[in-house]
């Protein structure tokens, strides 16, 4: 049963959640961008490069600068100040745990970085909702600490909003502005977010989706970069939704196995761009092509949740990540229309 008590939070129990709540490491992220780019240099016939190069010209970047920049953009989203909550009590509001502080601390923001495919829709009205707590059907001690240490939290949502005990402050209206960004459309008030323990943080086809309608608009390798973090998708954790099991020494793994194990091997991405549906050349919401590879790790990651065995992490990886490159392949091949 999930344990809503407080916790007195050692410094190993927090640098442990520091490591565990995060996916793919940001280095990965990085990787898987700039490896689809790669790809799609390599296979100009079957991809739409000419058109992606064309755009990184007009940006005055080579095809490699492109790329990184690219990369970069995939790896800066687990850094964003967009979401603070807010104590029970004091109404002191954080971006992240205050006995976490620290290089490498998970902010907050990461709770947008799930899609719980082990439920159905969402009081949102997404097909798949992302993390909260309450509905969690796999979950650990982090997932646990983290309710415990955030119980009766709420999310920032400016002044004149949700209160504390003891009063109101605000730092950041993550409602009214991160929230309502990832909402699209659907429905939210702010009274679902006056407690962490249930708080439906918005799922994240949500996040890629927000972004690519920003790029759309206008076009910028930053906010093209920022929708590739979607390759969160491919990690296991992150559709089974949990910031535990194993999360920590999983995405350790896959960045020290990444190129010695050749997970990035063009033929296995061939693979599994087979296995993701194409976007029109005019499609204006990539969430089809992002849920679809969500399934793949749904369906074929979740043994790396209980097992730290090398060969089923090196069998997983096999597929998720080759199926991570290609989804940003298929998203490209539709961003460049757009150049």
């Amino acid at each position: 049963m999930k344990n809503f008590s407080k916790l007195v939070v050692g410094t190993t129990l927090a640098l442990g959640l520091a490591m565990e709540a995060q996916a793919f490491s940001q280095e990965t992220h990085k990787r898987i961008a700039i490896d689809a780019v790669n790809y799609m240099k390599a296979n100009p016939t079957t991809t739409n490069y000419a058109k992606l190069l064309n755009g990184a010209t007009k940006a005055g970047l080579t095809i490699d600068q492109f790329a990184t920049a690219l990369g970069q953009g995939a790896y800066d989203v687990d850094d964003f100040s967009d979401t603070f909550l807010c104590g029970a009590s004091t109404g002191s509001c954080q971006q992240a745990p205050v006995w976490g502080a620290g290089s490498g601390i998970v902010k907050y923001t990461s709770y947008w970085h799930f899609m719980n495919r082990t439920q159905g829709s969402d009081v949102h009205g997404n097909d798949f909702g992302g993390y909260n707590y309450a509905k969690l059907t796999v979950w650990g001690d982090i997932d646990n600490m983290a309710a415990s240490w955030l119980y009766g939290d709420y999310l920032d949502d400016g002044a004149g909003g949700l209160k504390a005990w003891f009063g109101e402050t605000s730092k950041y209206n993550s409602y009214g502005i991160t929230e309502a960004n990832y909402r699209l459309g659907g429905y939210s008030t702010n009274k679902m977010y006056q407690d962490f323990e249930t708080s439906p943080f918005q799922p994240i086809d949500n996040l890629g989706q927000y972004w690519f309608q920003k790029f759309l608009t206008t076009p910028t390798v930053q906010t093209l970069g920022f929708v590739m973090h979607t390759t969160d998708l491919l990690q296991p954790h992150h559709v089974w939704t949990t910031s535990a099991l194993n999360h920590a020494g999983w995405e350790t793994w896959v960045n020290d196995n990444y190129y010695t194990l050749a997970f990035n091997s063009p033929a296995k991405v061939t693979a599994a761009l087979n296995n993701l549906t194409p976007l029109a050349a005019t499609a204006t919401d990539i969430r089809p092509v992002l849920t679809q590879a969500a399934g793949v790790a749904y369906s074929q990651g979740g043994i790396v949740l209980s097992s730290t065995d090398t060969n089923d992490r090196t069998n997983v990886a096999n597929v998720v990540i080759p199926h991570a490159i290609a989804m940003v392949v298929r998203v490209l091949n539709r961003a460049a229309e757009r150049f």
